[in-house]
């Protein structure tokens, strides 16, 4: 077997050569079909593997799911922690596509270990970072999926509760009426009328000038008729829609006076149940968003609405936002992707919250926020207008604990695990342009990646 082969892996890159051509002496080769199990997770291992060609899906099995912690490709080494813990497998291996592997024996790796404190030296730096990376990986699985329990606990605490409230909230608005109509007397149904009149007019083309002439003249119109707290009910009727024409209608009864009171008396219910309807409007499509995006109730692998999970991510991660303008910009009829749908809205948040933190102190804080579709892919771009990341600090933010944040502010992970999560496991990419005033992170996920095709 060529020494060449083995001196460009990193495990054996400093070591001597005689040490090197023990190793060599004693490999085999191994191929798999795309498909095919190296080994699994739990087997016992008697052979550590070097990747001639092809490339390998590592898998670990987390919860209801296989994570994918990692693909090798050619020149990198498997299997080899097995043999010199002496325990099961940590994980299976996968290949991924038509893959060729130099298979080393548990006995040539002892030996090596044993007696060259050069080889265990080299052997121990690449093995104690590929540690920490994957117990990364596995704390943030366990992270997601106790976020999944914790949402699906708290949207079923809240959903039925927000329900409740808002269908009493509309009773509510009707009950009103039926109140106001029966206390009038004998203007009821000219009060019942009006009130039901109102439901039905539209509003929001008001102007707050418009309205503040209204009131004043509302106002007037009920002074002059002897109307006492014009000045209090002037802005609760002219609010709740209605103008002289329509109180003119109701002159026509006997209490006047009263009858306004009884009117207003019912725009005030009426108005603190239209909040309560918002309210629990609200608090019902932020569990739905809650729902959505922790996709704990769903399979992994799911088809995706991009734009569903964009949203859902600027809804739940709203508080974050103060004073942040947010920009749409989404093409019509984008695609489903087949995706892992929290693991993507995890590469959302990352970069939502990233954009706004860059925003402190700059004037007229703006995120964009595009997706769009390009040839058999859906690209989705988050721009802010902050002032953008040094040239020289760029090509290290996908770096893991690396991090443009203050100490104590961020532990340098986010766009690490992003990276992994569009890259690895969807067969995308993840890239950065920046420049003062304008840096963009664009991610491009596959409509049907085949990392995700089993």
């Amino acid at each position: 077997m060529a020494l060449e082969k083995f001196r460009r892996v990193e495990l054996f890159a400093e070591l001597a050569d005689h040490d090197l051509a023990r190793i060599c002496s004693q490999a085999g080769v191994v191929s798999l079909q795309a498909g095919e199990v190296l080994f699994r997770e739990g087997e016992a291992g008697d052979r550590a593997f070097v990747v001639s060609s092809g490339e390998v899906d590592v898998l670990k099995t987390a919860g209801r799911r296989e994570v994918l912690l990692a693909v090798r490709g050619a020149g990198e080494v498997i299997g080899e922690m097995a043999l010199l813990d002496d325990e099961p497998r940590a994980a299976t291996v996968r290949a991924r596509t038509a893959t060729e592997l130099l298979a080393i024996p548990k006995a040539a790796l002892d030996d090596l270990v044993a007696t060259s404190p050069s080889a265990a030296l080299s052997i121990l730096k690449p093995l104690s970072r590929r540690v920490r990376e994957t117990n990364e990986r596995l704390r943030h699985q366990e992270r997601m999926l106790a976020l999944g329990v914790m949402t699906a606990g708290v949207a079923h605490e809240l959903n039925n509760p927000a329900a409740a409230a808002q269908r009493t909230a509309e009773q509510l608005v009707v009950q009103a009426a039926e109140l106001a109509s029966s206390a009038a007397g004998e203007a009821g149904s000219a009060v019942a009328d009006l009130l039901a009149e109102l439901d039905r007019r539209d509003l929001t083309a008001r102007t707050a000038v418009q309205a503040s002439d209204l009131e004043a003249s509302v106002e007037d119109w009920l002074a002059e008729r002897g109307v006492e707290d014009c000045w209090r009910l002037a802005p609760t009727l002219v609010e709740g829609g209605i103008t002289e024409p329509d109180l003119e209608r109701l002159l026509v009864v006997e209490d006047f006076s009263r009858v306004v009171h009884l009117v207003a008396r019912a725009m005030e219910v009426r108005r603190s149940a239209a909040e309560v309807v918002e309210c629990t409007r609200r608090v019902y499509e932020t569990v739905q968003a809650m729902r959505s995006y922790s996709y704990l109730d769903r399979a992994p692998v799911q088809e995706v609405d991009v734009v569903g999970g964009l949203e859902d991510t600027l809804l739940l991660w709203g508080h974050t936002t103060p004073g942040v303008r947010i920009i749409r910009e989404y093409e019509a009829d984008l695609p489903r992707i087949t995706a892992l749908g929290a693991e993507l809205n995890q590469v959302w948040t990352n970069l939502v919250r990233n954009a706004c933190d860059a925003l402190s102190g700059v004037p007229d804080p703006t995120v964009t926020v595009r997706a769009r579709s390009e040839g058999d892919s859906v690209v989705v771009e988050v721009e802010d207008n902050g002032p953008g990341i040094p040239a020289d600090m760029q090509e290290r933010v996908f770096d893991a604990f690396f991090t443009t944040k203050p100490p104590g502010e961020g532990t340098g992970l986010g766009l690490q695990i992003s990276h992994r999560i569009v890259v690895v496991e969807h067969g995308g990419d993840l890239a950065l342009r920046s420049v003062p005033g304008r840096t963009t992170f664009r991610v491009t996920l596959p409509v049907r990646p085949p990392t995700l095709e089993r």
